[in-house]
């Protein structure tokens, strides 16, 4: 039937019933329940209620929500079926509804809903920019399927796409949201919804005026804009774009410029964005900087846990200093630094939580201020309940053993902090969100209690390689557990799949290839004994070398060198002069065989040699909590190797020893000429030997005497300091790592000399190799593996003589900024300096005479795999034997950090 609207109801459309709405609030009605006509509003009884037009909802479903019923009286049209039409607004999902008579039977009104419901979103593309920002943009704005795309969803997504690009810099941003009918037979009611976003260019500063400024120079208010800088040819480690946000903060640092000079006035009075052009913009700041203050007198007052001497000395400003707001601000607390000397510190780190310190002016005059520090000291509190959550694989003893925060001792702001670091270096815990959470902080008591949350990183580590070298291909496989329970090992339940959370490590590695095998296994216990931090560590280690034709690419192994080595360590905390020195002591005992292996190693091919040293070492390590990325601190480590001087015991007279090194060369003529045999048994004649020309006596005996024990002495130091040179925030910092090594190899007796072993072998990615006599592979970037190694004197090339260096030292700066520092992954850029040399002897050392070099990097330490990494390096010098400069080098670097 078609529609029959009255004459009372014709046209009647929503907005004219809302219009009518507005105007009943004019009229006073005793009952807010009652439906009252509205103009000449008639009364009826409801008919039929139909619901038409685009809905999803079930017809029956939105009558109900209407409340209109059949039956019931109205007037049409009246102030019920305008808070019907109202109620039906509020929800958001109709973009228009309608109510229409569509017939009339005596005081019978049949009605009809018309409804047209907002589509809801099925998919969402933006175009223009980067996949990972799209999603950003989705998530922020809500944009998930099925949200009504109302025109208010339109704008305001529209509106925060674009302040956000413009806050980046991006101030010509446009954003065009088109909204597409989804097709489909069964009139879902669906849009795809596509946002086309042209960013534009970032806007660049074309000049910056400052006015006003008389005591400080136009060019070191601009050195304070530290993020917004003018557009200059030559500015190309500073991009010259305006950012709002930064530009606000420059704001703020101009300003405290100025109150670092004494100017405590100082303020920018006006600043104007001039827009030059679609892509450049000029500012103009007006400066008003007041008059020059200076400090007058400085009264403390409610101290009386500490005298006025002792706040004076930490304070550091006296009377007649120049004024200096900031300097103030950061003395009483300075909130860049959670270990800061200063006033708030004192107080906090020998348990008063609850003072209170301000600086007050209290007397202005000429041009000096006095100022009054008021400190309100408060009861000293104590931790109470001390909790750690998160903790799902280690125990909470691992955890406990190393806070520094107990239940029951006096509070201590420099407790809390370290003990952040300290689970932060334990390496089980993701050190970025490792949290200290204070909970029912009680003044009248003076109690507090401490919440750690930690979030558990992966702990065990595989190693799993494979590659083509020296001659043949070349496996490893490495299995690292650094989260290990030896007293798990018989309990079936803990096996998830190895037994976890008693801080532990158990190391495995195996290495093989054509010509050589090689395994090891570590564990190391932090706690000995459970009740302080001693480290116990052990490894066994053993390698089976076998001859090589690089030719034939064959191994005999009839001929064999075998290495077998074990090693007992234990390490312990000390506290004095502070608790971040560790001393540490290891014994170790190596074992070389030498079965028809005849090699430059030694004169003999048959044979034997130990190796039974002690080695010292003393550390101080006071980084901070992310072992990955440091951010500041620094780790200091010096290192003695000895053995036992069996030369002052044993009655071997090395000299003639010596002497027989030289020897002569006969035939059936006599004596012809002499020659001797090098440090490493190389026959060097002064000619060439003649058919039935031997030596005499036997170099190989000699060697087996001198290297029966092998005697040295080997001294090392590592510095390495960490600075923070600029933070953009939490993490998001450039930090510059300092480092300077040395290491020196001598002899007890010159006569016996130093041995073969034990050497130094500069160059490279510093990745240890299969041999295991001792020697240390020392990293120099740009430069091949192991190829900074002094030759001997007419040797020029290091193909023949590669016997390693006694004294080395090396110097690297490096820059390092944080891509992420997420738990699944770790990743850093880096960009570095290095120089370093070896040498012979102190005969041969030159401090200043060093290999140089230059490059960057990448850095990925994912858990499971451990560190790994790339460097590009280029080397400026020749490598021994050379005369052209190196140039560039690509190393990979697995499972160890520069």
């Amino acid at each position: 039937m078609e529609k029959q609207v009255s004459n009372l109801v014709s046209a009647f459309t929503s907005k004219h019933i809302l219009a009518l709405l507005a105007l009943s609030l004019f009229i006073n009605f005793t009952s807010a329940a009652q439906d009252l006509p509205l103009a000449n509003g008639k009364e009826y009884t409801i008919g039929e209620i139909n619901v038409t037009g685009t809905i999803s909802y079930n017809e029956q479903t939105v009558i109900a929500y209407t409340g209109l019923k059949k039956g019931e009286k109205i007037f049409i049209p009246g102030d019920r079926i305008s808070k019907v039409l109202k109620k039906l607004w509020d929800i958001g999902h109709f973009s228009d509804i309608n109510i229409y008579v569509t017939s009339i039977e005596g005081d019978v009104a049949n009605l009809e809903l018309e409804i047209q419901e907002v589509p809801a979103l099925a998919n969402v593309r933006i175009q223009g920019v980067k996949k990972k920002k799209q999603e950003e943009l989705i998530k922020e704005n809500k944009l998930d399927k099925g949200v009504r795309v109302t025109e208010n969803l339109e704008t305001t997504t529209r509106n925060y796409i674009q302040n956000t690009f413009r806050e980046d810099g991006y101030l010509n941003t446009k954003v065009a949201i088109n909204t597409v009918p989804v097709e489909d037979t069964l009139n879902t009611n669906l849009v795809n919804m596509v946002i086309n976003v042209d960013k534009g260019e970032r806007v660049k500063i074309e000049d910056i005026e400052i006015i006003g400024n008389d005591a400080l120079s136009d060019a070191r208010l601009k050195r304070a804009l530290k993020k917004t800088k003018e557009e200059k040819f030559f500015r190309f480690w500073k991009r010259s774009k305006f950012i709002p946000e930064e530009y606000e903060a420059d704001k703020e640092k101009l300003v405290n410029v100025y109150k670092e000079k004494g100017f405590r006035d100082a303020r920018i009075i006006s600043d104007t964005l001039i827009r030059i052009d679609e892509d450049d913009v000029a500012l103009k700041l007006n400066i008003e900087e007041g008059n020059r203050y200076y400090f007058g007198n400085i009264e403390f007052i409610g101290n009386s846990v500490y005298s006025d001497r002792e706040l004076q000395r930490i304070l550091g400003i006296s009377k007649g200093d120049v004024y200096n707001g900031v300097l103030l601000e950061k003395q009483i607390a300075d909130n860049t630094k959670p270990d800061a000397n200063d006033l708030t510190n004192l107080y906090q780190n020998n348990g008063y939580l609850f003072s209170n310190i301000n600086p007050v002016e209290v007397k202005v005059y000429n041009d000096t201020i006095d100022f009054e520090i008021r400190i309100r000291e408060g009861k000293v509190a104590y931790f109470d309940e001390i909790t750690v959550v998160g903790n799902d694989k280690t125990k909470d003893h691992v955890i406990y053993r190393e806070m520094r925060t107990k239940p029951g001792h006096k509070y201590s702001k420099e407790a809390v902090v370290r003990t952040v670091r300290e689970l932060g270096q334990l390496g089980f815990f993701d050190a970025e969100n490792l949290s200290p959470d204070f909970k029912n902080v009680d003044q009248n008591s003076g109690t507090v209690d401490l919440e750690y949350s930690v979030v558990e990183a992966g702990a065990s580590q595989i190693e799993l390689q494979g590659g083509y070298g020296g001659g043949g291909f070349v496996g490893t496989l490495g299995l690292s557990f650094n989260n290990f329970s030896l007293s798990g090992l018989f309990d079936k339940e803990a096996y998830k799949p190895l037994p976890m959370g008693d801080g532990q490590t158990l190391s495995l590695r195996a290495q093989a290839s054509t010509y050589y095998q090689t395994y090891s296994l570590s564990f190391s216990e932090p706690w000995w004994g459970g009740k302080k931090p001693v480290r116990l560590s052990t490894s066994l280690q053993h390698t089976e070398q076998y001859s090589y034709d690089y030719r034939n690419r064959e191994a005999d192994k009839d001929k064999k060198f075998s290495i077998s080595g074990i090693t007992l360590g234990l390490a312990k905390r000390l506290t004095v002069p502070d608790d971040f020195f560790v001393l540490s002591t290891a014994v170790a005992f190596q074992h070389y065989n030498l079965s028809n292996y005849n090699t430059g190693l030694f004169t003999f091919g048959d044979g034997y040699s130990n190796n039974f040293s002690l080695t010292l070492g003393l550390t101080r390590d006071n980084t901070f909590s992310n072992p990955i990325f440091p951010m500041g601190g620094s780790k200091f480590e010096v290192i003695a190797k000895v053995t036992p001087p069996y030369s002052l015991f044993n009655d071997v007279d090395y000299a003639n020893l010596a002497d027989q090194r030289e020897f002569q060369l006969e035939n059936e003529f006599g004596v012809l000429s002499q020659g001797e045999y090098n440090s490493v048994g190389q026959l060097v004649p002064t000619r060439p030997l003649r058919p039935g020309e031997t030596p005499l006596g036997d170099p190989s005996k000699i060697d087996q005497e001198k290297y029966k024990w092998l005697e040295f002495y080997k001294i090392k130091f590592n510095g390495t300091w960490y600075n923070t040179l600029y933070n953009f925030g939490g993490s998001n910092s450039i930090v510059l790592r300092t480092h300077a090594e040395y290491g020196f190899l001598g002899a007890y007796n010159n006569d016996r000399g130093v041995p073969p072993f034990e050497r130094f072998y500069l160059g490279g990615d510093g990745m240890g190799t299969y041999s295991m006599d001792g020697r240390e592979a020392i990293a120099m970037r740009g430069y091949p593996n192991q190829s900074l190694i002094p030759l001997d004197r007419g040797v020029m090339s290091r193909e023949t003589d590669n016997d390693g260096a006694t004294i080395y030292n090396k110097y690297s700066l490096e820059l390092r900024y944080p891509i992420t520092l997420k738990p699944a992954a770790s990743i850093f850029a880096l960009t570095f300096l290095e120089a370093g040399a070896s040498y012979d002897g102190f005969r041969d050392y030159n401090p200043f005479q060093l290999n140089r070099s230059a490059g960057a990097g990448l850095r990925i330490f994912m858990p499971a795999f451990g560190l790994l990494g790339i460097d590009f390096g280029y080397g400026f010098d020749p490598i021994p034997g050379e005369t052209q400069r190196n140039g560039w080098e690509t190393h990979f670097i697995i499972g160890q950090q520069f």
